[in-house]
Protein backbone atom coordinates (compact mmCIF):
# COMPACT_ATOMS: atom_id res chain seq x y z
CA UNK A 1 0.00 0.00 0.00
CA UNK A 2 1.21 3.42 -1.69
CA UNK A 3 0.82 6.63 0.89
CA UNK A 4 1.72 10.05 0.50
CA UNK A 5 4.11 11.23 -0.20
CA UNK A 6 4.63 8.76 -2.94
CA UNK A 7 1.05 7.94 -4.17
CA UNK A 8 -2.53 9.64 -3.66
CA UNK A 9 -5.86 9.19 -4.55
CA UNK A 10 -7.18 11.56 -8.16
CA UNK A 11 -10.79 11.45 -7.42
CA UNK A 12 -10.74 14.18 -10.25
CA UNK A 13 -9.84 11.07 -12.65
CA UNK A 14 -12.29 8.72 -11.13
CA UNK A 15 -12.91 6.14 -8.26
CA UNK A 16 -9.66 4.07 -7.87
CA UNK A 17 -7.32 5.96 -9.37
CA UNK A 18 -3.87 7.24 -7.80
CA UNK A 19 -1.20 9.43 -9.27
CA UNK A 20 2.28 8.21 -7.94
CA UNK A 21 5.00 11.25 -7.40
CA UNK A 22 8.48 10.76 -7.53
CA UNK A 23 11.22 13.12 -8.50
CA UNK A 24 14.63 13.27 -9.87
CA UNK A 25 17.69 15.84 -11.11
CA UNK A 26 15.65 16.01 -14.51
CA UNK A 27 12.29 16.94 -12.64
CA UNK A 28 9.06 15.87 -10.97
CA UNK A 29 7.29 12.88 -13.14
CA UNK A 30 3.59 11.34 -12.17
CA UNK A 31 1.73 8.05 -13.31
CA UNK A 32 -1.91 7.73 -12.79
CA UNK A 33 -2.93 4.29 -12.37
CA UNK A 34 -6.24 2.40 -10.94
CA UNK A 35 -6.67 -0.05 -8.48
CA UNK A 36 -9.48 -2.09 -10.34
CA UNK A 37 -11.66 -5.21 -9.00
CA UNK A 38 -9.18 -8.49 -8.45
CA UNK A 39 -5.86 -6.68 -7.26
CA UNK A 40 -5.49 -5.76 -10.73
CA UNK A 41 -3.75 -2.54 -11.49
CA UNK A 42 -3.83 -0.39 -14.68
CA UNK A 43 -1.19 2.14 -15.77
CA UNK A 44 -3.54 5.48 -17.34
CA UNK A 45 -0.99 7.79 -17.69
CA UNK A 46 2.83 9.14 -16.97
CA UNK A 47 3.94 12.35 -17.58
CA UNK A 48 7.02 15.11 -16.19
CA UNK A 49 5.38 17.63 -14.63
CA UNK A 50 6.25 21.04 -15.96
CA UNK A 51 3.80 23.03 -13.74
CA UNK A 52 2.60 23.00 -9.91
CA UNK A 53 -0.99 21.84 -11.01
CA UNK A 54 -1.20 19.31 -13.26
CA UNK A 55 -2.70 20.09 -16.74
CA UNK A 56 -6.47 19.30 -17.92
CA UNK A 57 -5.01 17.83 -20.82
CA UNK A 58 -3.22 15.08 -18.31
CA UNK A 59 -6.25 14.92 -16.29
CA UNK A 60 -8.99 13.76 -19.11
CA UNK A 61 -6.65 11.71 -20.91
CA UNK A 62 -5.76 9.96 -18.27
CA UNK A 63 -10.15 10.15 -17.17
CA UNK A 64 -11.08 8.87 -20.66
CA UNK A 65 -8.41 5.54 -20.25
CA UNK A 66 -10.01 5.20 -17.08
CA UNK A 67 -13.50 4.92 -18.65
CA UNK A 68 -12.30 3.09 -21.65
CA UNK A 69 -11.12 0.22 -19.71
CA UNK A 70 -14.15 0.04 -17.15
CA UNK A 71 -16.29 -0.72 -20.29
Amino acid sequence: MLSMPLSRPMPIIGAGAHELRFRERSGSYRVAYALLMKGSVVLLHAFKKTTEATSRRDIELARARLKEIKK
